[in-house]
């Protein structure tokens, strides 16, 4: 891959609930997403009874989203990720972009 490509692209990595699955990925494809992967898993959080009751647990069950974008896009997807999902607040959602060119495999 030439440095010229390798500069444009972008690689997202997003945690969230499960429940969010299917918008998300809708939204990522809208935003020109590419190899899309998902991965299945289970939050760490132990809560007790009266938190429960209440609702104040997070979400258990999680969704790992990776996918590639164009680097002009990637400020405008993480910004729907704070508007549309409310990323910015406790118990939604994690996401964090890496330039391409700074992964090793």
């Amino acid at each position: 891959m030439s440095d010229d490509v390798s500069c444009c692209i972008k690689f997202l990595t997003l945690i969230a609930g499960r429940k969010h699955k299917d918008v998300l990925l809708d939204a990522l494809f809208k935003a020109g997403g590419r190899l899309i992967n998902i991965v299945y898993g289970r939050g760490s959080v132990k809560s007790s009874y009266i938190k429960d009751v209440l609702g104040l647990v997070p979400e258990e069950n999680k969704v790992v989203i990776t996918c590639l974008l164009p680097g002009e896009k990637s400020d405008a997807v993480l910004n729907m990720l704070v508007s549309k999902f409310n990323f910015n607040k406790p118990n939604t959602g994690i996401a964090f972009i890496i330039p391409v060119e700074k992964l090793s495999f």
